[in-house]
């Protein structure tokens, strides 16, 4: 039966495998792998060539499961990304699947596709379904779906609806790298044609994840915790929307990956702390007219919220 421990030693073999192809950005690798585990989606924004699809297709290299990719474009329709019925020969329906169908799904840019198609996603990232005519299919378990977005200052960007972003556990902030991590990006592209990523889990392995990952303890100090940082966020006075209650659920799964990844049983505060921004940030609403940014409201409702006696 896998363990904590287990979980932490395979998310170190992925991180091994990581290195071949990324230098630097392991807390990133590390929120990817967390929301796999967790049974949810996560969103990576950055500016272009920042390693935000070389990162996604790399931890889906090192997973045994099926892989599939969307990119991003003004022409993006709904059968890119679902498939499409046609006749045969022998005049029966049939079905050509789209990528959705896979259980790691990369969906490239997506704030370059137009408003209509990506509120086509959904139903796929909520319900793990697609609906088509009358027919109504179940994507495969599991279904995890990395989206990666650049900066609305990006020619060609639309800003995505708080309802569809709502429905990835996490949108992770990718910077540019340091010189340092720059200098190791080069040695490793001179040699990248001759890397080889090892395959660490499979499916089962990840399901067997998902499911160790409801057994992790949450204090209830932590309950207490989660829903005091989310109803700060309601009250701000720079924020117009706040966390919802599935902001809410999101750190509690999060944390309890995260704790896994760390080889541990239980979420701790530090634990909650870590992960405020990737669960709020897409979630509140600032004024316009606010001098604070999302990041800054976090930072000042945590740093707001005593611990000591929890």
């Amino acid at each position: 039966m896998m363990e904590a421990v287990d979980v932490k030693d395979i998310y170190q073999k992925i991180e091994t495998e990581i290195k071949k192809r990324i230098a630097g950005k392991l807390d990133v690798v590390k929120l990817m792998f967390v929301a796999m585990i967790a049974n949810g989606h996560i969103m990576l924004e950055g500016a272009p060539g920042v390693a935000k699809t070389t990162m996604t297709k790399t931890l889906a290299e090192t997973v045994q499961a099926s892989f599939g990719r969307i990119q991003g474009t003004p022409d993006l329709s709904f059968k890119d990304i679902v498939g499409y019925t046609y006749m045969d020969d022998k005049n029966n329906v049939q079905l050509k699947k789209g990528p959705i169908f896979n259980n790691i799904l990369l969906i490239d840019e997506l704030n370059r596709a137009p408003p209509r198609t990506t509120t086509a996603l959904l139903e796929s990232l909520e319900e793990r379904q697609v609906t088509m005519g009358d027919s109504t299919m179940p994507l495969p378990k599991p279904f995890i779906a990395m989206a990666t977005q650049n900066p609305l200052n990006i020619e060609g960007t639309t800003s995505l609806p708080k309802v569809l972003t709502d429905r990835f556990l996490m949108r992770v902030a990718v910077d540019y790298p340091s010189m340092e991590e720059e200098q190791q990006m080069l040695r490793i592209k001179e040699s990248e044609e001759h890397t080889t990523v090892n395959k660490v889990i499979s499916v089962d392995d990840i399901l067997s994840m998902q499911q160790l990952v409801k057994s992790v303890s949450m204090p209830e100090k932590i309950i207490k915790y989660i829903t005091e940082i989310v109803d700060a966020t309601r009250t701000d006075m720079h924020v117009v929307m706040g966390g919802s209650p599935r902001a809410e659920i999101s750190f509690m799964q999060c944390g309890k990956a995260l704790a896994l990844v760390e080889g541990r049983n239980e979420i701790t505060i530090d634990d909650i702390k870590y992960l405020a921004k990737p669960v709020l940030s897409h979630r509140i609403a600032v004024r316009a007219t606010g001098a604070i940014g999302v990041n800054g409201i976090i930072d000042g409702i945590i740093a707001n919220i005593p611990t000591d006696d929890l």
